[in-house]
């Protein structure tokens, strides 16, 4: 069956087509930016962090910790983290452990690596408070002490701004 030009629906311009998804690609983004400028006006005004409240480490996934056992230091790809650990103290000033840093070889390459223990004194500090929950304060630096050898290149002591 032939149709006639009469007979078929019209065909959207590309132009048109252009518009409509311009229009609602904008349109998205704006509803989007809603909840985020929503939030962020909520923290301008949120309270100081409680003093009663204890101080905390921020993993990975945002997550405030107290006293964890393991803690990932390599959040982007998993290739090093601090497990065993046993805490002497938590305080409002610094939190001391002792753990094993486990760490990637990548030998040849990452995937193919072996994760290699080293022992290892951790000492979190210099709490601020949290941005994401001004409620709360959060240590913002670690440092690690190796207490035999330490994964090359890293020196022995290294300190570290934990920026989660």
């Amino acid at each position: 069956m032939n149709a006639s030009a009469a007979d078929r629906p019209p065909r959207a311009s590309r132009r048109g087509v252009r518009t409509a998804t311009l229009l609602c690609t904008t349109a998205a983004l704006a509803a989007a930016m809603i909840p985020v400028s929503a939030h962020s006006a909520g923290r301008a005004t949120a309270r100081p962090a409680d003093p009663a409240a204890p101080v905390v480490v921020v993993d990975c996934s945002a997550q405030p910790q107290i006293r964890p056992e393991e803690y990932l230091l390599a959040c982007g790809d998993g290739n090093n983290r601090l497990v065993g650990l046993h805490w002497d103290s938590w305080g409002t000033k610094t939190a001391t452990a002792t753990g094993v840093d486990m760490v990637n070889d990548c030998r040849p390459y990452c995937a193919a690596g072996r994760f290699r223990p080293y022992p290892v004194s951790v000492t979190l500090s210099n709490p601020q408070v949290w941005p994401e929950n001004p409620g709360l304060q959060r240590y913002s630096t670690i440092r690690l002490v190796y207490t035999d050898t330490s994964p090359a290149p890293v020196a022995k002591d290294v300190t570290y701004k934990l920026v989660y």
